[in-house]
Parts: structure tokens; C-alpha cells; sequence
């Protein structure tokens, strides 16, 4: 959700201009924008693992290195989506409100976090089997309890493999250059 503010923030001060008049690409912009986020999203992730593992006790018992990887290609996603909903957005609670509406809410509720993405019936499945959150999810509950690796879990992958570029290159498509 923070990744969606950083692009408005910059629209609603004016310091979007900045972009519009040096040679920065889009895809330079929005990288240099993404970058922080992840690495925070990777601290938080870790922080998390170290949680669960030496205060709850919970046995990590396959690769963490998988693991690791789905988190990197995962929280990648996640903050490109934000900026890709910062693209539309013109003000910073109209990104809250359009990250949550638009992401946050329908990964929660059809990725299986809930209920298990195989008993959603409709449109529900459908979000479900497309949101990368349903395929992190597997792949974090079968690092974390079936001892699994990335050759046991590699098709769960390609999706969120698949997603990186798209969301990322929609971003860039649709950042204006310029006012209009």
C-alpha cells in the first residue's frame, strides 16, 4: 500500500514535474520508486520467518531459500501493483482506498488465507487462482509444514513469474510523461 503513495505524494506536491522534464524514463522512475519498498517488504518478511520460528515455535521444515525466493517474486508483485494503481490515482486517499479496494481486499479474501481458494465457487475461484497472493500462500504453507523445495514447488512460480513483468509493464505504460 505505501508503494501507491509514493508516485501520488509526488503528483499532489508537484514534484512530478521533476519527471516530465529530465531525461528519467518511466521505467527508471517507477524502479528507483519500487526498489525501497521492496527491501522493506524483504526486511518485514524476514522479521516475520524469525517470529514464527524462535518466538512461536514454529518448525520451518523445507527450503527456506524457496521460500525466500516467493517472498522476493511476491512482495515484487505487491508493490508494483501499488504503482500501478498510483498511476490512476490523483490523490493519496484515493490510493489507500483504491489499493485496498482493488488488491488488498480480494487477496485476502480469495487466496485461500480464509477459506481454501478450491472451495470458492464463480468469480471467487477465478480471483482466487489469479491473485499471486493464493500462490505465495501454497508455496509459504508448503515450505513451512511439508518440507517442500522449489522442484516440488516450481509451478507455483511461473504465475507469480508471469505477473512481475505484467504489472510492471503496465506501470510504465500507463505513468504519463508528461500533464494532460
Amino acid at each position: 500500500m505505501l508503494s501507491a503513495l509514493s508516485v501520488v505524494r509526488e503528483k499532489e506536491l508537484g514534484s512530478i514535474i521533476n519527471l516530465y522534464v529530465t531525461p528519467t524514463t518511466r521505467s527508471e522512475f517507477l524502479l528507483g520508486k519500487q526498489l525501497p519498498y521492496i527491501a522493506l517488504g524483504m526486511l518485514n518478511f524476514l522479521l516475520l520467518c524469525a517470529l514464527s520460528v524462535f518466538v512461536f515455535g514454529v518448525p520451518h521444515k523445507g527450503s527456506f531459500l524457496t521460500l525466500t525466493l516467493a517472498a522476493l517474486l511476491y512482495v515484487t508483485i505487491a508493490t508494483g501493483m501499488g504503482l500501478l494503481i498510483s498511476t490512476f490515482m490523483k490523490s493519496q486517499i484515493a490510493a489507500i482506498f483504491g489499493t485496498s479496494i482493488h488488491y488488498a481486499d480480494p487477496a485476502t479474501q480469495f487466496s485461500g488465507m480464509i477459506d481454501p481458494v478450491a472451495s470458492l465457487e464463480g468469480p471467487g475461484r477465478w480471483i482466487g487462482e489469479i491473485y499471486p497472493t493464493s500462490h505465495f500462500l501454497t508455496i509459504a504453507r508448503g515450505t513451512f509444514s511439508k518440507a517442500l523445495d522449489l522442484m516440488d514447488l516450481w509451478p507455483l512460480f511461473v504465475p507469480l513469474a508471469i505477473a512481475i513483468p505484467l504489472v510492471i509493464g503496465l506501470s510504465v505504460l500507463l505513468l504519463k510523461k508528461q500533464e494532460g
